[in-house]
């Protein structure tokens, strides 16, 4: 009606019936396969990172589906007229085929401009819940720095040393010093070499060994070519802290951690010996690993227990990825 309004002055109503039947059966017909079209479209080439591809596709396909809606219009024409030819004239051609283009248009702008708006709020929503699990994950890592339970156990047994060891008290005051130190540091970055992480995991193992003794060992096997590759900070002490929370430490029984390299990953495990009374835990401090790899793009973390152990496998990075642009 509104490329065609001067026909309802013009034509008998028998032509204009005729007529809007056509329009509706070759419009009907064009756009199911314009919709087709963009939905395979955007099944090739999904996300909003793809908009420009499928756009491309679009503009290449568009004179292939309104030369194929004129067809369609004209062999309706034939049908309903019991016409045996096809009659028009280049003006005619030209003035039918821009009708088409804007038709196929708004169909595009209909599918394409929905799918866009539904795949930018989705990616808005997520990148909302990961700023979100970010701020939780400094918040934690914060309450772990400044953890009052594991630095009145080291002042405690610093306290024991003086009077029995007092040299050995000095060295335990320089380990405490020194893993204090990488704690307040460790949000200023986002990633730590191996190197660092295991000079610290030795220094906080020390101030374990001082409260458990023969309670707990620690073993680490590591390829020194490997010793450059990154891992985000305080990785290791969540994990040695959550083996010493949920297993039973004892000089007949000890607690064995082990840290070794295998490929691109480092392999933390220890021998499971769960307490008899469970402990709580919302397992914030794998959820915090786990939310440190996913900020930063990374390959997940793979946790299993296997052959009375429990191992958690980490990604180990080459160099340092770039976080979520919009983070």
């Amino acid at each position: 009606m509104f490329f065609r309004l001067n026909w309802y002055f013009e034509l008998s109503a028998g032509i204009l019936l005729r007529s809007d039947l056509i329009a509706l059966s070759a419009g009907y017909i064009c756009w199911h396969v314009a919709r087709w079209v963009a939905l395979r479209l955007q099944k090739r080439y999904p996300g909003l990172g793809n908009t420009r591809q499928r756009l491309i596709w679009m503009i290449l396909l568009m004179p292939v589906l309104v030369n194929f809606a004129w067809l369609i219009r004209q062999i309706a024409h034939i049908l309903f007229n019991n016409s045996s030819q096809i009659s028009e004239t280049l003006s005619e051609y030209t003035y039918a085929i821009g009708i088409q283009i804007f038709y196929h248009c708004v169909y595009f702008v209909i599918y394409e401009g929905g799918y866009v708006l539904r795949a930018w709020r989705q990616t808005y929503e997520q990148n909302e819940q990961l700023k979100k699990a970010k701020l939780q994950h400094q918040l934690d890592t914060l309450k772990t720095q400044i953890n009052p339970h594991f630095l009145f156990n080291s002042l405690n047994s610093l306290s024991m040393l003086i009077y029995d060891n007092p040299r050995r008290a000095e060295a335990f005051v320089d380990e405490i010093s020194s893993v204090y130190r990488y704690l307040l540091r460790a949000n200023d970055q986002e990633l730590t070499t191996l190197d660092r992480e295991l000079e610290f995991i030795q220094s906080y193992f020390q101030l374990l060994k001082t409260r458990y003794g023969a309670g707990i060992d620690l073993h680490i096997t590591v390829d020194e070519w490997q010793l450059d590759r990154k891992i985000p900070p305080l990785t290791l002490q969540l994990l040695v802290e959550n083996a010493v929370k949920h297993n039973v430490i004892l000089p007949d029984s000890p607690l064995l951690v082990e840290i070794r390299t295998r490929g691109s990953w480092l392999v933390v495990q220890n021998n499971l010996q769960r307490k008899n009374t469970a402990v709580p835990s919302n397992r914030v401090g794998l959820a915090n690993i786990a939310t440190k790899y996913r900020l930063l793009g990374q390959r997940e973390i793979v946790i299993r227990e296997e052959a009375g152990h429990f191992v958690v496998t980490l990604p180990l990075l080459a160099n340092q990825p770039k976080t979520n642009a919009i983070l």
